[in-house]
């Protein structure tokens, strides 16, 4: 069977990218070696994490803060069974939405391992030991990535786990040690601690979240600890061992001192790796980078002419949304179109409570660039909507270019930032000013205000409610 594109991979990236060349009048084939279609995200990753999240925010808020908003509940208790099954469904749900769009436009799927044969021939291996090839003019590879190690680790995928094991456990830990103060970490972290589970952090670098703002990451720290987190930051992990149903983790501190940790369940988050393994990328003599990225050019293009590589398997963040921009990106451009993406406004986000959010430069990054910058920061806490929630963590930060009032970059963490934060992204797309972002009309009492007011404090140092 011969067809205009191949995707191989089913994630964020692939099935997006298969629709919307379908979109665009070309014959797709997408391969997905799972029964499933989704990829980590839908299956293992971002969807089922934020289902847990959501279910564990509502238990900790009814312990922790009804009484506050004078509801009175006999002592809530939890079922975690049930939690773990709502879950479940919420995937299959997700899951089965995918189907349902490949079959509304019209895409072929085949269930098995893909393959190059050659630079236009995927080998598709099924399950049932047998296999048939297919042939595409172009093939775009979507097939992920998978978590990371550390060499002296053995993931047992019982008590040592990777966030894989982590969405699906059959208890609560009564002591969780992560290894990696990451987004994943924290945020399932997160999850096992409002369900009453002992959860701490070991960083090797000296703050968590070590990508994002500082001032964003010690707030984090600052909230998180109040709510029982332990964190071991400038900790070198030096060997984790397990003795029957406990973990033992130990570590080095910055002072080169050995630190034990003791608990019955070990998360390593140490962050993520390309999936190519199976492709035969070998046989197309397509190159990969010392990271096991695949090198692509500024179309998403590898060095063979008729194979794109996007997500996870090529350079840049490891985000669900960016790879189903740069999905939409190679269909377009295959199309003869002429599409754009800048990297530098692919917001990054932290589904804890409270989210953290940003887009742009970060202020060392503008330092490091000697960029002559303005900063303008509002608490949460000073806004009425806030205080009306309970919801007064964190604050939102504006950086704003120093002669011309461009906003650089911006950095929230708070109640609801997560979707807050794209109000920057459309500002800065269309290079908007701090000023610009201060003079548009907020409705009140929102969460948003603190971005009008943070805005004002930069562009003119006067926020009008601190």
């Amino acid at each position: 069977m011969k067809y205009d594109l191949i995707v191989i991979g089913s994630g964020p990236g692939g099935y997006i990218a298969a629709v919307r060349a379908s979109q665009l009048g070309k014959k797709v084939a997408l391969i997905e070696k799972y029964s499933t279609l989704g990829g980590t995200c839908l299956n293992v990753g971002c969807i089922p994490s934020k289902a847990l999240l959501d279910s564990s925010h509502h238990y900790y808020d009814a312990v922790h803060h009804f009484e506050e908003h004078g509801i009175t509940v006999e002592k809530p208790s939890f079922d975690f069974g049930k939690m773990v099954d709502r879950k479940a469904k919420v995937v299959e749900t997700t899951t089965g939405g995918i189907k349902y769009l490949m079959d509304k436009n019209n895409i072929e799927v085949y269930e098995g391992l893909g393959s190059f044969e050659d630079k236009t021939h995927v080998k598709v291996s099924k399950n049932d030991g047998t296999s048939e090839i297919i042939e595409g003019t172009n093939i775009i590879i979507a097939t992920g990535s998978k978590p990371s190690s550390l060499p002296f680790i053995k993931i047992d995928k019982d008590r040592v786990i990777t966030s894989t094991e982590a969405l699906k456990l059959k208890e609560v830990p009564k002591h969780l040690l992560v290894i990696g103060g990451g987004v994943i970490g924290l945020e399932l972290g997160s999850v096992y601690k409002r369900l009453g589970a002992d959860v701490t952090v070991i960083e090797y670098m000296d703050k968590i979240v070590p990508g994002i703002d500082t001032d964003i990451s010690k707030e984090l720290q600052k909230v998180f600890k109040k709510q029982g987190i332990k964190f071991a930051t400038s900790h070198k992990v030096t060997s984790v061992q397990k003795n029957g149903d406990i973990v033992i983790v130990k570590a080095t501190d910055k002072k080169d001192r050995e630190v034990e940790f003791t608990g019955d369940y070990c998360l390593v988050s140490v962050g993520r790796k390309p999936y190519t393994e199976g492709l035969g990328l070998e046989k197309v003599g397509i190159k990969v980078n010392e990271r096991g990225q695949i090198e692509t050019n500024s179309h998403l293009q590898t060095n063979v002419a008729s194979i794109y590589a996007i997500g996870d398997v090529v350079q840049g963040a490891m985000l669900a949304h960016k790879a189903e921009e740069e999905g939409v990106i190679v269909a377009e451009f295959l199309a003869g179109q002429k599409p754009h993406i800048d990297y530098n406004l692919i917001p990054g986000i932290l589904y804890t409570w409270p989210e953290a959010a940003a887009v742009g430069k970060t202020e060392q990054e503008l330092k490091d660039a000697k960029i002559e910058y303005k900063s303008g920061k509002f608490s949460m806490r000073a806004l009425g909507r806030s205080r009306a929630s309970g919801d007064i963590d964190g604050f939102v930060k504006v950086l704003a270019d120093k002669k011309t009032d461009e906003i650089l970059g911006v950095h929230m963490v708070g109640a609801r930032v997560a979707d807050l934060i794209m109000e920057a992204a459309v500002a800065m797309e269309f290079r908007a000013s701090a000023e610009d972002l201060a003079r548009i009309c907020h409705g009140h009492p929102t969460y948003s205000e603190a971005v009008k007011e943070a805005a004002k404090a930069a562009w003119d140092g006067m926020p009008l409610n601190a």
